[in-house]
């Protein structure tokens, strides 16, 4: 039996004991309380990668100082900020693990819903929705099954509203944390390798979110959105 026969089979259970609250869309309440499980599990993780967030503002100071002393030789600034960051057991990197680790589970559903057999059998999770719109179905198919304004189209919508909404709350949100205390300051060059450029990006990432939901099947896209929503939620209560 493969792993994806296994969390074929997890997804059916909890559709079947979800259907009495939410009939027909049982399945599609199923992967959002998949993902809140998933997120529940990484949560430890994200409370990590909060306070080592902490920790790295607090270094503020010091990489400031390094900053000074090693004005003309960013090679030995780098170097030191390194190991400032090695001395004070903080991981430059850490918040990138909590969705890392989210990763197998979103492509285990992509996988499930993108398959028309499963373990030999035919994939009879493609016959679930969300409203009229197929859990394995894609944004394309409801373009042109009945536009932007159709039945299914409109679900879509309603996704892209709320990731758009999430996404310019995450933006204001990383905008203003980054003015207060960014691990790499604007225009004083980068003492993290490569950590400059994520910086920099970080603002826009939340709004990549709305080109995923568009290409991938509507299960993995629900999976993206409540991951999204919960890691709004979950980094306003951790970082306020």
């Amino acid at each position: 039996m493969s792993v994806f026969t296994v969390f074929a089979d997890v997804v059916d259970q909890l559709a079947d004991l979800l259907q009495p609250l939410f009939g027909a869309a049982a399945a599609a309440a199923a992967i959002v309380l998949f993902t809140a499980l998933v997120r529940l599990l990484v949560h430890p993780l994200s409370r990590a990668s909060a306070r080592g967030q902490k920790a790295r503002t607090a270094l503020q100071p010091k990489i400031a100082e390094l900053r000074r002393q090693h004005a003309k030789d960013p090679e030995k600034l780098q170097k030191a900020v390194l190991e400032l960051h090695a001395e004070e057991k903080v991981s430059p990197l850490s918040g990138c693990l909590p969705g890392l680790l989210q990763l197998p589970a979103f492509f285990l559903l992509y996988h499930l819903f993108s398959s028309p057999r499963i373990g030999g059998e035919s994939n009879g999770l493609l016959d679930h929705r969300l409203l009229v719109a197929p859990l394995g179905g894609r944004w394309a198919d409801a373009l042109g099954s009945g536009g932007v304004f159709g039945a299914a189209g409109l679900v879509y919508l309603g996704l892209f509203v709320v990731v758009a909404a999430v996404a310019a709350f995450n933006y204001r949100r990383t905008k203003r944390t980054m003015a207060v205390g960014s691990p790499v300051p604007a225009g004083e060059g980068e003492q993290v390798p490569g950590l400059g450029a994520v910086t920099k990006a970080m603002p826009f990432m939340s709004f990549a979110t709305l080109f995923t939901v568009a290409v991938v099947p509507l299960a993995a896209a629900l999976y993206v959105v409540t991951s999204t929503a919960w890691s709004a939620v979950e980094r306003a209560v951790l970082y306020r």
